[in-house]
């Protein structure tokens, strides 16, 4: 096995660190890493750098932070590194001069079983729609996003309590074993690459688009399971959230919700609460109340529906819509 190929690593959330951490454990050249720029973000405006830039930082590998992946002197920074294969693990779209550069090509390594659930947000459509399996896949890159020819793919079940939370930390280590497999296939020139039309054949594609926070909202004369998908295929982050209504003055607040169960207590009037003030509030659906477990009140912490009843009591008059 010829562990000195060169190899470029792209990416930039924790995701892509353990895919990244376990090529270098596994000792692989990694020439060098491109991320993100750093960003102020917070109350401070402190800036912040990306989790993959911190990794390279603690571990001396060269890195490339641009703005425009088109832009010459990027172009030629890169160009200088000499990568035979780059490896992309949640960064952004490439331009092709990028990823048609190295010899052995550009692989991704993307959180579904394509050619199901291609785009921005895999891991929370698969809850939302309520499957019961997903994977992770490594594929090289083509003209259009997540379409390239397969490499691997490895399968991972989604149990009926898995948030996004828990899937993304179940794919992120999967992952990272498939990324390292995968290169090693390259490197030992075992890759047999299938077109994802020859997966799709006769079955229904399901796409996975970025998710916006009006997308979060939920529809309470909705089913109970629908509700329930929903808001586990948006916990912890960006999370599912209902407008709190007092119906006598008319006012609202936000309340995001992170924790649910589907009550036994069937329901007639959606949006509708039941609370004993004191333990437990649920809300009813189409068919069957949504336990509340853990919530955010608008301004206020994430906190178990407990100490929210303890500061915030619910009385007849709200409702959520």
């Amino acid at each position: 096995m010829n562990k000195n190929l060169r190899i470029v690593f792209m990416g930039t959330p924790e995701f892509a660190v353990t895919s990244l951490d376990a090529l270098y454990k596994r000792s692989f050249n990694i020439v060098g890493v491109i991320t993100t720029a750093d960003k102020r973000a917070g109350r401070g405006k402190k800036l912040h750098v990306s989790a993959v830039k911190q990794y390279a930082l603690d571990h001396n590998i060269p890195i490339l932070t641009p703005q425009n992946l088109k832009d010459p002197s990027f172009l030629e920074e890169l160009k200088s590194w000499k990568a035979e294969l780059q490896i992309v693990v949640a960064f952004r779209m490439l331009p092709a001069v990028v990823w048609q550069a190295p010899k052995f090509g550009t692989f991704n390594l993307h959180g579904s079983l394509l050619p199901q659930y291609r785009g921005a947000a895999p891991i929370n459509h698969a809850i939302i729609n309520g499957e019961t399996e997903t994977g992770v896949s490594t594929f090289f890159l083509d003209k259009e996003i997540d379409t390239g020819r397969i490499i691997e793919q490895r399968k991972c079940e989604i149990s009926n309590m898995d948030n996004a939370g828990d899937l993304h930390d179940k794919l992120m280590n999967i992952g990272a074993s498939l990324v390292v497999d995968t290169v090693d296939s390259i490197i030992e020139g075992k890759v047999k690459t299938i077109a994802q039309e020859d997966f799709s054949e006769g079955s229904i594609l399901k796409s996975a688009p970025k998710i916006f926070k009006e997308d979060g909202l939920i529809d309470w004369t909705n089913q109970a399971t629908i509700i329930y998908n929903k808001i586990r295929g948006l916990s912890p982050y960006p999370t599912a959230w209902t407008r709190l209504r007092n119906m006598n003055n008319n006012t609202e607040l936000t309340l995001k919700l992170y924790q649910t169960k589907i009550s036994k207590d069937k329901s007639t009037h959606p949006g509708s609460i039941n609370t004993d003030g004191k333990t437990y509030l649920n809300i009813q659906t189409r068919d069957y109340s949504i336990e509340i477990q853990e919530l955010q009140l608008q301004g206020k912490k994430r906190m178990k529906v407990a100490d929210f009843l303890r500061g915030f009591p619910i009385s007849d008059h709200y409702r959520c819509q």
